[in-house]
């Protein structure tokens, strides 16, 4: 196999290369953008086709072997040790009606190639904070994005999905059929998918950036911000990020070795109305940042200004029923400038149109009002092992918290399991989920991920 080409055993499956451990390539594939640890499998197909992706797992499935999929590699959760992965990085056409306002992706899409592909047609994607991110991986989590207040889940704009099943199937999928909202919020439980058809907003501009506080005004800050979010319209989404910056020359003075408090916003609506609405969180204190901005969508992304580079990292979440004066101080004696966890604690105000229960996806704890991410930086090859400070915090947040979202899970393998899958959804729905899967996937063949077990 080391000229690479696209036939194994004398069985051909594909157009795209195919790669064995050890081969010119297989590493160059399989690495992405969490740099932790990385998949170990038996076989890389390189998908360049939706035909190329059905024959990879007709072969798997013919073998009886496991399959993991990836894209761009930042949600990786558990990794494949034998196997087969299936890369779709080459799978990047992307096709707008401008008409009916609908994308189709394909399977390695990401969400800043989308973004432009939209942008001339006065259109935009409800995407997340990092244009890197691969759009059906998005969407099969959830998708909270810039303006989820506003607009919801990006899972319940889907309006068509293209699946291969574990019996090698290439299926459509619309509303109607039943493994529709079952893949919208399950995480590549059901198949690989090759291409989404996606609904597109009217959204050209956003009021929105960052209002960055110095140690002295983190809590003010933190306080002031949770008692706002009581008042803002459903148009404005925002979250607040605490962490203490690394003293090194990379970053810039004068955050550099400091905690500080970053609130993002976002606002669909006029500047005057968006300088209106921040006015009680500019009353807090000087800032250090403070770059509020109307802005083409286009550069949405750097409200958040994610890291664009690999890097080794794991992060957990909690959901709340509510963000209370007690939750904040919880929050701040554990991770905190002065507490005993040093993290980046990402707090989301959710609600709004995400509360819609009459959507299909399969995501629930839709009631949650805030959601609280924290995220732990490693070393290259640090392993998939759960960080204490995720349980510390998790702990502290107890009180609160109603479930978690399973999309925000990243890293921290070796803590997938049915307990933590479970946490993502509502009894009812995991154990239809796991009948759908017994259905569709009973040898469990996509186990790579926050896995839902086949129901016995």
């Amino acid at each position: 196999m080391g000229d690479n080409t696209a036939r194994i055993d004398d069985l051909d499956i594909g157009t795209g290369p195919v790669f064995r451990p050890g081969e010119p390539g297989y590493d160059d594939d399989i690495a992405g953008f969490q740099t932790a640890y990385t998949h170990r499998p038996d076989l890389v197909v390189g998908a360049a086709t939706a035909e190329d992706v059905r024959a990879a797992v007709e072969y798997a499935a013919g073998r009886e072997l496991p399959v993991a999929v990836q894209a761009t590699g930042h949600g990786l959760s558990v990794a494949a040790e034998r196997g087969v992965v299936i890369t779709t990085h080459r799978m990047t056409d992307i096709r707008v009606d401008p008409r009916t306002r609908i994308a189709r992706v394909a399977a390695g899409v990401r969400a800043g190639a989308l973004v432009e592909a939209a942008a001339p047609y006065g259109l935009a994607p409800l995407i997340g904070s990092s244009p890197s991110v691969g759009v059906v991986g998005y969407h099969l989590g959830g998708g909270i994005g810039l303006l989820a207040r506003e607009f919801g889940y990006a899972a319940d704009r889907v309006r068509r999905i293209e699946l291969v099943t574990a019996d090698g199937s290439m299926r459509t999928l619309t509303p109607e059929h039943e493994l529709f909202a079952a893949v919208l919020g399950s995480g590549g439980n059901f198949g690989v998918v090759t291409a989404l058809e996606v609904e597109l907003l009217p959204v050209t501009e956003v009021y929105g950036g960052r209002l960055v506080f110095d140690t002295p005004l983190v809590e003010p800050a933190l306080r002031a911000w949770r008692e706002w979010t009581a008042t803002v319209p459903d148009e404005l989404t925002s979250t607040v990020a605490l962490m203490a910056y690394p003293d090194i020359p990379q970053i810039p003075q004068p955050l550099r070795g400091r905690y500080a408090a970053s609130i993002r916003v976002a606002f669909h609506g006029a500047e005057a109305d968006g300088e209106r609405l921040v006015a009680p969180l500019r009353a807090v204190g000087e800032r250090v940042e403070d770059d509020l901005r109307t802005m083409p969508y286009t550069e949405s992304h750097t409200i958040h200004s994610d890291p664009d580079h690999p890097h080794a990292y794991a992060a957990t979440n909690a959901l709340l029923g509510a963000f209370s004066e007690e939750t904040v101080t919880a929050l701040l004696a554990t991770a905190g400038p002065d507490g005993p966890v040093r993290a980046v604690v990402d707090i989301r105000h959710l609600g709004g149109a995400l509360r819609d229960r009459d959507a299909a996806a399969a995501i629930d704890h839709r009631d949650a009002a805030y959601l609280v991410r924290v995220i732990t930086m490693h070393a290259p090859g640090a392993g998939p092992a759960v960080p204490e400070e995720h349980g510390i915090v998790g702990s502290a947040l107890a009180t609160w918290t109603v479930g978690h979202n399973l999309n925000f899970l990243y890293g921290a393998g070796s803590g997938a399991g049915e307990e933590q899958t479970r946490a993502g959804y509502d009894a009812a729905t995991y154990d239809r989920l796991a009948a759908l899967k017994a259905k569709y996937d009973p040898r469990n063949m996509f186990r790579f991920n926050r896995n839902i077990r086949p129901a016995d």
